[in-house]
């Protein structure tokens, strides 16, 4: 079966097509769900270790895709799954391929009003948001959140978690491309990251944000920090922006604010059920309507070097989504 793999750390243009070995019902750790792959997600990982840059490093030669959808081929008994169900799948690697086995807790049903693309949208993004934004950032109803990177997979996935726990979203973009389309996802107000502080302490009347979610670091990290209100939360996600801030504590101190970080992908995958509590907890949000994956563009399993690249290039809008079947 076809796989896009990566066979040397030269980059997204360096991923490959390849024909590998199809999983069986028996994996290494015991009986696993067999599921055949629609369509597959492309991520900030993907691109990561398609260099050689993130925290997990596989051997080479090895299959990229950490989120995917598809249909069950076959389930063991006891996993609440059986075979035809639709489901969105995620896992640290491994899911750009035709036919992916996996334990239960990384395997989600997916509502039938969702596509499949939609379906390989959903889980990394949508459950990194919720990580972030209940459990790291005690979001409660009635605060105000602001998105930076608000256009992104994981920027629009936050906007619309943080409306379905009834928030306040101001999104923080580069162009007006971005903007549009982060206040199509779901944002009440949009800023441009120039003079975003000043736009933001306009919006609040002075008061500042309770939560900021910031995906790009970089040079907004100062202002993003003093766009918070008193007892405002930071919550660093990761670094889009390239470069790694650092804080002058003494500024917490004198304001009461915090900044956290907020890793899901290793707290989560370390903890059995962890994972499907959070999906149940978004339900609710799938069910009436504020989640609503945003697909920005979609490509052949055959074009993920692609994908990657234009991501790299940071042109890519919402999740990009590669076709499998």
């Amino acid at each position: 079966m076809r796989a896009a793999q990566v066979v040397r750390l030269d980059g997204p243009l360096a991923v490959e097509i390849n024909e590998i070995e199809e999983p069986t019902e028996v994996g290494v750790f015991g009986p696993q769900i067999l599921v055949e792959v629609h369509a597959v997600g492309v991520s900030f990982p993907d691109l990561l270790m398609s260099k050689g840059e993130y925290q997990l490093k596989p051997a080479l030669p090895f299959t990229l895709g950490v989120d995917f959808a598809g249909v069950v081929r076959s389930a063991p008994e006891g996993t609440g799954f059986a075979a035809g169900d639709r489901v969105a799948c995620v896992g640290a690697n491994g899911g750009a391929t035709e036919l992916v086995g996996l334990g239960k807790d990384t395997v989600f049903p997916l509502p039938g009003s969702f596509t499949f693309a939609q379906g390989a949208a959903l889980p990394m993004n949508y459950l990194t948001a919720q990580f972030v934004l209940k459990e790291r950032g005690q979001l409660l109803p009635g605060e105000t959140v602001l998105v930076n990177g608000a256009a992104g997979g994981v920027g629009t996935a936050t906007i619309q978690v943080a409306k379905g726990y009834g928030a306040r979203v101001i999104a923080v973009v580069s162009n007006q491309e971005k903007a549009d389309f982060a206040r199509a996802a779901g944002a009440d107000e949009v800023v441009l990251v120039d003079g975003f502080l000043a736009a933001v302490k306009e919006l609040t009347g002075g008061a500042g944000v309770d939560l900021v979610v910031d995906v790009v670091g970089g040079d907004m990290f100062k202002d993003s920090l003093r766009s918070l209100a008193t007892q405002g939360r930071l919550l660093v996600v990761g670094f889009a922006g390239g470069s790694i801030p650092e804080v002058k504590i003494n500024r917490l101190l004198l304001n009461n604010t915090d900044v956290r970080g907020a890793a899901w992908g290793e707290y989560a995958m370390t903890r059995p059920g962890y994972m499907t509590a959070q999906w149940r907890e978004l339900e609710p949000m799938m069910a009436s309507g504020v989640i609503d994956p945003p697909i920005g563009a979609t490509y052949r399993l055959e074009e993920f070097g692609r994908a990657l690249q234009e991501m790299d290039d940071r042109r890519t809008l919402g999740k990009s989504v590669l076709t499998v079947r």
